[in-house]
Order: structure tokens, then sequence, then C-alpha cells
């Protein structure tokens, strides 16, 4: 019945989300090109709040816990499980004073109102995961950003999103090269649960009802473990936390 109900609710939903992707492509080209780097952000925190927004008419509640205080003095990298394309906007505004940036998949570089342009310009990077030496260099690239600048970059070391909401491999490549070059940075655990409940059915109808909770684990230091080490209570941290 829930899945009958969904087809309507989900057109509705899907128009205003294009809507929204839509109306703020050209209000990023015009903060980016015009105003600079800090007005690009805030038109990009916005954007991912209205498509939070747009995920409520489909009943969808979000819940954020920290599980300690995180500094925004410095480079962070958080490393979270992976389970729907919503944990993206969900992230940028829910965590938007860190400055959040992505290594995501060349694809999403090209033809997607709004999402393209902020991939491109907004500091993340677009790895090919055909060529691992590019996508090593542009993640290289990422983790001087990050030194730099003390934001954040956020990496999904499934590579892939889970489906079911069970957690996938965890690849170590990615995290290594970012702990190399920012290696004062803390990494940072993230645990989302339930967000793949919005695409139980596909990408249409979408799931009604899901209760997304995120929860920001504690902070370590990358230079106070191995890599080894480093690597492997963060993925503990994140599974044992997976409901």
């Amino acid at each position: 019945m829930l899945k009958i109900i969904s087809y309507p609710i989900s057109v509705l939903f899907y128009l205003i989300f294009i809507f929204f992707l839509l109306v703020f492509h050209p209000i990023q080209w015009l903060c980016f090109n015009l105003f600079g780097y800090q007005a690009h952000k805030k038109s990009v925190d916005y954007l991912n709040f209205f498509l939070l927004r747009c995920t409520n008419l489909l009943g969808t509640t979000y819940k954020v816990d920290f599980e300690a205080e995180i500094p925004k003095d410095q480079a962070v990298i958080f490393v979270s499980n992976h389970q729907s394309m919503f944990d993206v906007p969900d992230i940028i505004w829910n965590l938007r004073q860190w400055h959040p940036k992505f290594v995501s998949k060349m694809e999403l570089g090209k033809g997607i109102p709004s999402i393209s342009y902020n991939l491109k310009h907004g500091g993340s990077v677009l790895i090919d995961r055909k060529d691992a030496k590019q996508a090593l260099l542009a993640i290289k690239s990422l983790g001087q950003y990050i030194t730099e600048y003390n934001r954040s970059a956020v990496i999904f070391p499934e590579g892939t999103r889970s489906r079911d909401g069970k957690p996938k491999r965890f690849s170590e490549n990615g995290l290594k090269m970012l702990c190399k070059y920012a290696p004062n940075a803390l990494v940072v655990p993230i645990t989302i649960n339930n967000s793949w409940k919005l695409t139980r059915y596909g990408n249409f109808p979408m799931g009604l009802g899901s209760k997304v909770s995120v929860l920001v684990h504690a902070p370590l230091k990358v230079k106070d473990y191995s890599f080894e080490e480093l690597f492997m209570k963060t993925e503990e941290s994140i599974k044992a936390s997976v409901k």
C-alpha cells in the first residue's frame, strides 16, 4: 500500500527537487563568478537545505548526533558509510561549518544542474574509478587543499552505495592518500542509518517515512596512529553503529 501511495508523492517530490536544482544553478554561477568562494559556499549550503526539505515531503526525518566537539580550525577528514544519494545533502547542510568537499566519481561532474557545477567549482575532486593514478592524484590534491585552508574532505570508502544498508567492504586507498597529504588532520567517522530506505524501490517511486540518523563519532588524530590502526578504528566505529 505504501508503495502505491508513494507514486503521486514521488512525482511531486521530483518536480520540486528538479526545480531547486535548476533555480540554484544560475545562483551558484553568479555567486562564484561575482562574489567568490564564500558566497558560492552559502548558495550551495542553502541548495542542500532545500533538497533536504524536498525529502520531508516523503515523510523523511533527520537526526544528527555528535559524540564529541569537532574543531573548526584544522583540517578534517570525514569518513562515512554510504546508503543513498541523499547522504550528500545531509552532510553538506549539517556539517556546513566544516566546509565539506567530496571525493566523487567523474560522471557526476557532467550534466546535472547545480550538482555538477558545485563539484567542479566548489573544491571537491572528481575521480575516474577506472584510472587509479588519476584518482590518487586527485585525492592527493584534496588532502593538500584541506590542509592549506583548514577545511574538510568527505570520503565514502565503500566506493558505492549500499542498497540495503549493510556496509560493503571498505577500501583503504583513498583515505590513506588523504592522511598522507593532510598529516595534521583529524579523521572523523560518520555512521548513516536508514537513508537507503529512501530508494528502497529504486529511484521511483521513493520510499516513504524514512527516519534517517547520522552519528558523528569522536575525532581521531592522524598523527597519533599508524595508518593500519587508524583505518581499523575508523571502520569499526562506523560499522558498529549501523543498525
